[in-house]
């Protein structure tokens, strides 16, 4: 482990992140989770798969 990390981690333990901050970074994380998990469901939609252009030479 990096030695940023590990005061990265010291700082965050002596100055924990606010309760708003935390309930924002997991509806970041469960609203990705839950967009990954439709795509992996239902899979990417072909509309919006962009075409190969062939270029001229």
């Amino acid at each position: 482990m990096n030695m940023t990390w590990l005061l990265r981690m010291a700082r965050w333990a002596r100055n924990p992140p606010s309760p708003a901050r935390v309930k924002l970074v997991l509806g970041v994380v469960a609203a990705c989770l839950i967009l990954a998990g439709i795509e992996w469901i239902w899979g990417w939609p072909e509309a919006l798969t962009p075409n190969k252009i062939p270029r001229k030479p």
